[in-house]
């Protein structure tokens, strides 16, 4: 796997939008903005809607937690900071789960 960081993009673990996790297990946004149990295809779904241009790596494991495979998607910065792009990426998913689109 290349961990090398690449410039203007980010990678975002199911985990740092997850509702169910704490901020010591990886969690980066405020529980009231986070996303019950987000999958890959979700978080890919929303970057596209929102222009992020997502790359998908599926069979990845969060170094932590190495057993558990939930891969991750890299998205484009966009002239935003990580924290603000898991925002819009939570949010993106929690307007189309309540709408069904």
């Amino acid at each position: 796997m290349n961990t090398v960081k690449k410039p203007g993009k980010i990678v975002v673990w199911p985990v740092n939008i997850d509702l169910k996790k704490t901020r010591g297990e990886g969690r980066k946004i405020p529980k009231k903005l986070a996303v019950d149990s987000p999958k890959l295809e979700e978080i890919i779904e929303a970057s596209k809607r929102l222009g992020l241009n997502p790359t998908a790596v599926p069979h990845a494991a969060l170094p932590k937690e190495w057993w558990n495979k939930t891969g991750y998607v890299i998205v484009e910065r966009k002239n935003k900071g990580k924290i603000q792009i898991l925002k819009d990426i939570a949010n993106e998913i929690n307007r189309f789960r309540k709408t069904g689109a």
